[in-house]
């Protein structure tokens, strides 16, 4: 691969299969099997045959209605979920925030998490512990909540420190599923500050996100994904003005709002 790539994604499918029975019991799989009945499975392809290239410094975003296969592409190229088809080369060091606060053991303090963020993203413990301070002054929760069981904290207080790890860590590649809408509109600003930073460093970014105003204004590229296929890329809103086209609602204010 080209060192000035980050990503390089070559004809990547990932098809799984779901379960479709409505009352998934222990009662109604013994009935099934008396019967001799299978269990009933839907195959979904939820990404098709996706080819994308993602330069170094570069910062995209991904839109598309639910279920067109933005959150399973980031997870493929974080390396939870393996290609179907196709490969996905990654050049550089990942930190990734695909759900809020996956990882974190609640019986420990959010300190103590952040210790195990900064390990599962490859730092030294010595590394992660020169900043453990930074990252949970940024967190900027309540006093002495940073020293507390993560289990006592609001979904709000969780989202806080679980971007505050992502973010801190320097990466070379970002990944940000719906990230950027966590905590109140003081810490919103304070994310969307940390990822002018980083843009301005020219870390690689991706983002996933319903509010669209955040793809026209971090990022300089931006994709449309629909039913597992890439429909368009191009500039953040030549790009985001189709997708409203296709979806016949207009630029109307509340389209910019996190949904």
């Amino acid at each position: 691969m080209p060192d000035d790539l980050a990503i390089r994604i070559e004809d990547l499918s990932i098809t799984y299969k779901i379960n479709v029975d409505t009352k998934r019991t222990l009662k109604n799989a013994v009935m099934r099997a008396s019967k001799g009945e299978k269990v009933r499975m839907r195959k979904v392809e939820a990404v098709k045959h996706l080819t994308l290239d993602i330069p170094h410094g570069s910062v995209v975003g991904i839109v598309g209605a639910n279920g067109a296969g933005k959150s399973t592409l980031m997870r493929s190229i974080a390396g939870i979920l393996p290609p179907s088809e196709g490969r996905i080369i990654v050049n550089g060091k990942i930190s990734t925030l695909l759900a809020l606060g996956v990882g974190f053991n609640p019986a420990l303090s959010g300190r103590d998490n952040i210790i195990l963020g900064g390990l599962a993203s490859g730092l030294s413990r010595e590394e992660i512990e020169a900043k453990t301070d930074e990252i949970a002054e940024f967190a900027a929760l309540p006093d002495g909540f940073i020293d507390m069981p993560v289990r006592t904290y609001s979904s709000g207080m969780y989202g806080r420190v679980a971007f505050s790890v992502a973010v801190n860590m320097t990466p070379d590649i970002l990944l940000l599923d719906e990230a950027l809408s966590a905590g109140d509109a003081s810490f919103k600003e304070k994310s969307f500050g940390r990822m002018r930073e980083l843009c301005a460093e020219a870390r690689t970014i991706l983002i996933v996100s319903h509010a669209l105003a955040t793809v026209t204004e971090l990022c300089d590229v931006a994709i449309w994904m629909h039913k597992g296929q890439m429909l368009a890329k191009g500039k953040p809103q030549e790009i985001v003005d189709q997708y409203l086209k296709f979806l016949d609602v207009g630029a109307l204010p509340s389209n910019f709002e996190d949904m």
